[in-house]
């Protein structure tokens, strides 16, 4: 009989340890970027006026933003994101000049979870000027609603894994209670 509570045991901990392991289900539920105008790390030779990013899911306009910045991390003017499904456009206000840019997102998944990412492309018109790279003089504020460095998702939350380790400890609990209940009996 021990052999089989032992056994039960380590099934119920092997299988706790396997949902733990395993890809996470929300994460499916967060949206992601699926494709982009300019894309990322293209090397144009005309300069965009608008940028457009094509997410998985459905766009809240919202909670939709998309912001362009040059090398000094200046903010280029742009018009507000026009959302249309899954899409996101933004209108690029001035010519650019030849440098490298970067876009920066941030959206809100179905399940709530804000996603943001950036990326960088370049400019490089033979008929265009170089764009300044001195770095960008501070902002009222000291504040922008979106950062042009970094990028991508942050992975599962903490919560999740928190949730399984109290998952794991209840279940490997549960199995030694009832092994020592059951050599009690």
């Amino acid at each position: 009989m021990r052999t089989r509570s032992a056994a039960t045991f380590l099934a119920a901990l092997l299988a706790a340890a396997a949902l733990l392991l395993a890809p996470a289900a929300p994460a499916a539920a967060h949206n992601t970027l699926q494709a982009a105008t300019p894309a990322q790390d293209a090397r144009l030779t005309a300069a965009p006026t608008t940028v457009t990013l094509r997410f998985l899911q459905q766009l809240n306009p919202e909670f939709t933003t998309i912001v362009l910045s040059d090398a000094g991390q200046r903010k280029i003017p742009t018009g507000a994101p026009a959302v249309d499904g899954a899409t996101g456009t933004i209108t690029v206000d001035q010519p650019l000049a030849n440098g490298t840019y970067t876009v920066a997102y941030r959206v809100v998944s179905a399940d709530g979870h804000p996603v943001q990412g950036s990326y960088r492309f370049t400019v490089a018109d033979p008929a265009a000027t170089v764009a300044p790279t001195t770095p960008a003089a501070a902002t009222p504020g000291g504040r922008t609603e979106v950062s042009a460095v970094g990028g991508g998702d942050d992975g599962p939350p903490a919560v999740l894994l928190a949730a399984g380790a109290v998952v794991v400890v209840a279940v490997a609990g549960a199995a030694l209670l009832l092994v020592r209940r059951r050599r009690a009996s």
